[in-house]
């Protein structure tokens, strides 16, 4: 039997509701700025504490806002009902090259499992952020909506489900709503009913681990929520691209000649860069960018460290941030910027003082994740953006009747 099923009670956009996931930006101010420039989009539910008319109101005090704005959408025709259906998703690339293909469903909730011990197909694989987890569940108990899928990995029967997919994609003939990202990536979906190819993509989707490439803190509000289902994109490895994870730190209480020497004091390689730090190619490198000077560092690692340790993003973790910098991984002053987010733009943060620190990663390599997820080891914290991520917005799930 199958852990992944068609969603019961589905809303479809009709256009112009899509938006990137709440955790995507590295300032709330583009969150603010894109809800001003579409109030339609679906940023405006999910984050309704940074719309402009509720900007500076508590979340929890803004709910009442997004409840309003969801009815709204529902009431304009913004969204369309669906019962029974798996929705077919395609991402397309302005550049023209290879779709990304992907399937709207629900995936049970008690599949989720976070270490060896714990039984399960759907592998969380990072430590989460409990403020933003509240905020879920919050979010989806007061609307009694799912707005924002869990981007879920199928590694085992992964080339079987990206070619039936596409296949299944080319045969449904024109999308029912198609919306362009920040990116100029064209979004597709295609509501499928209950029948032989929707039982087969199901079966297909739920044929072996199930790793999380986007939205662990959602499978975690699924679990504190008490969902028995979530809303997920299944895709696979064919379709999908890790991208570099970056990091900004502000309020840096010493110089750069002070962190390059108690890096250095740590076991760290650090050698003066004569060009703009930039995303270094290869593993086992990162560069720093401080007070207008960028060093190229290799960061120690213990002979018996595990897959996990082996990873930049937990050595810089070690070593940058707790060794020289004395910081948690989850401490305030330490901002975490996506792949979307480009080395110069890291380095114009530093240059107009609202950053002091930038910590440019190499990208995980795909082999690294998987063999992480299935040791059923934690990832560091946000160290993997996964592009083209799953829209936000285009495919809603109804928890309840009354919703």
């Amino acid at each position: 039997m199958t852990i992944v099923h068609a969603i019961e009670n589905a809303w479809l956009t009709t256009g112009g509701t899509g938006a990137q996931n709440y955790d995507e930006f590295a300032d709330d101010a583009e969150v603010t700025a894109i809800i001003e420039a579409n109030p339609k989009s679906a940023l405006a539910i999910e984050m309704p504490h940074r719309a402009p008319d509720t900007v500076g109101t508590a979340f929890a005090d803004a709910l009442p806002d997004a409840v309003e704005r969801l009815l709204r959408a529902k009431t304009d025709g913004d969204y369309a009902p669906a019962d029974d259906i798996v929705v077919l998703y395609r991402i397309t690339d302005p550049s023209g090259g290879k779709p990304a293909y992907g399937m709207f469903c629900l995936v049970n909730t008690d599949q989720i499992s976070t270490s060896e011990e714990e039984p399960g197909l759907v592998i969380r694989n990072e430590d989460v952020f409990i403020e933003k987890v509240r905020e879920r569940v919050a979010l989806a108990e007061t609307t009694g909506h799912l707005l924002s899928p869990v981007l879920l990995m199928q590694t085992r029967r992964g080339e079987e489900l990206e070619a039936e997919l596409a296949a299944a994609c080319a045969d449904a003939g024109e999308p029912a709503a198609t919306d362009v990202d920040h990116a100029g990536r064209t979004h597709a979906i295609w509501p499928l009913p209950a029948g032989p190819t929707a039982s087969r993509l199901c079966e297909l989707a739920g044929g072996g681990e199930l790793l999380v490439a986007d939205g662990n803190h959602r499978t975690l509000a699924a679990q504190n929520g008490g969902l028995a289902r979530f809303l997920a994109v299944i895709s696979t490895p064919q379709s999908l691209t890790i991208q570099p994870y970056h990091r900004l730190v502000r309020e840096l209480a010493m110089s750069s000649e002070e962190l390059v020497d108690r890096l250095r004091h740590a076991g760290a390689e650090v050698t003066p860069l004569q060009e703009a730090p930039d995303t270094p190619a290869t593993a086992g490198t990162v560069h720093l960018y401080a007070a207008g000077s960028g060093y190229a560092v290799t960061l120690p690692t213990p002979s018996d460290a595990t897959v996990t340790e082996r990873l930049d993003h937990a050595r810089v973790e070690r070593v940058v941030l707790a060794d020289a910098l004395g910081l948690d991984a989850g401490d305030k002053r330490i901002i975490y910027v996506g792949g979307d987010y480009p080395a110069d733009w890291l380095r114009g943060e530093v240059d107009a003082g609202r950053a002091d620190l930038a910590i440019l990663i190499p990208p995980v390599p795909m082999q690294d994740f998987v063999e992480v997820n299935l040791a059923r080891q934690k990832m560091p914290r946000k160290s993997t953006w996964f592009t083209p991520k799953a829209r936000a917005g285009l495919v809603l799930v109804q928890l309840r009747p009354d919703a």
